[in-house]
């Protein structure tokens, strides 16, 4: 392993394991994977790499950076071990000022996969909106790369993201306020078939289907969308989406929920009132097409004064 410190001034270190060289092969993407935190699946971001290459089973190689906020080198040992990997390269993060900087934003851009690791979503959404790396981030998705993340990595992907800037909430807070410490951001990543979508992770475990519920009735009340999509990932789970908008998931669940009408009440310092959420249930190796999305196949659950109707899962 090669340790790679910026010069003083940097808050950023850098951790390399492979070719330092450029491969820059061609790509066959774009494609995308969305962790629900905990244990990751390889299976999501071996596929990521092959999808971007092509092929399960060639010469191919790629070259991936892993970002992050906090830590250190934990996932270089076992992406370099995946088929078709040239290099990964950990870079941690930690400032606005360092996502401005050349030899920050140079490997991003040359990569052909990304992935953010776990975190906090507020400080991805500070550092990277509006930057250098977030411009090099979506030029890998332009040329047909992979991003992919877990828990807070996946989240800062969707259209409408919870930055958790003011608190984490919850489900029993979220429901009995819409409004307190819940705070969005627009306008990071828009990437393809993901529009007016919003991801939540660790979801079944910490029990946040009513706090996915009430963001995306946010997002009507708001007069962001006239509707919301709520992708929620369960641990040990990851959202696969090609390039085709097709999403599958692996590992265990994960829960696709809409909301497609104005919320009866969603109002600060209110108990939310929401009839008739439609929620499909994805088990592992079942897909969802977010391109072209289904009509059929959910069940409903409502939203009275603050307390669901039934057992949402």
């Amino acid at each position: 392993m090669t340790v790679l410190t910026l010069p003083a001034q940097a808050k950023v270190t850098r951790y390399l394991k492979g070719n330092s060289a450029d491969v820059n092969p061609t790509l066959a993407g774009p494609a995308y994977n969305f962790g629900g935190g905990g244990p990751d699946v390889d299976e999501a971001i071996q596929w990521m790499i092959n999808q971007v290459r092509g092929c399960t089973d060639c010469a191919t190689k790629v070259d991936v950076v892993v970002i992050r906020s906090s830590g250190d080198d934990g996932y270089n040992d076992a992406i370099a071990s995946m088929n078709g990997v040239d290099s990964v390269e950990t870079l941690v993060i930690t400032s606005r000022d360092d996502s401005q900087k050349a030899n920050v934003v140079n490997p991003i851009k040359n990569a052909e996969v990304i992935f953010f690791s776990g975190g906090d979503q507020c400080e991805y959404t500070r550092n990277f909106k509006n930057t250098a790396v977030e411009a090099a981030v979506k030029s890998v998705n332009a040329r047909g790369g992979a991003i992919g993340g877990t828990s807070a990595g996946s989240m800062i992907q969707s259209d409408f993201v919870y930055n958790a800037c003011s608190d984490t909430v919850e489900t029993r807070e979220a429901l009995e306020d819409p409004y307190e410490d819940i705070s969005f951001t627009y306008d990071l990543f828009k990437w393809a078939n993901m529009k007016a979508t919003l991801v939540d992770t660790h979801f079944s475990k910490r029990d946040r289907m009513g706090r996915t519920m009430t963001f995306i009735a946010r997002q009507i009340r708001d007069g962001i969308s006239d509707s919301a999509l709520g992708i929620a990932v369960d641990e040990d789970t990851s959202v696969v989406v090609d390039k085709n908008g097709m999403a599958r998931v692996m590992g265990g669940a994960a829960y696709f929920v809409l909301a497609d009408h104005m919320p009866e009440v969603c109002e600060p310092q209110t108990p939310l009132t929401f009839s008739n959420y439609k929620i499909w249930k994805v088990e592992s190796g079942d897909t969802f097409n977010l391109k072209n999305r289904p009509t059929s196949g959910y069940y409903l659950r409502s939203v009275n004064k603050g307390r669901l109707s039934s057992d949402p899962y």
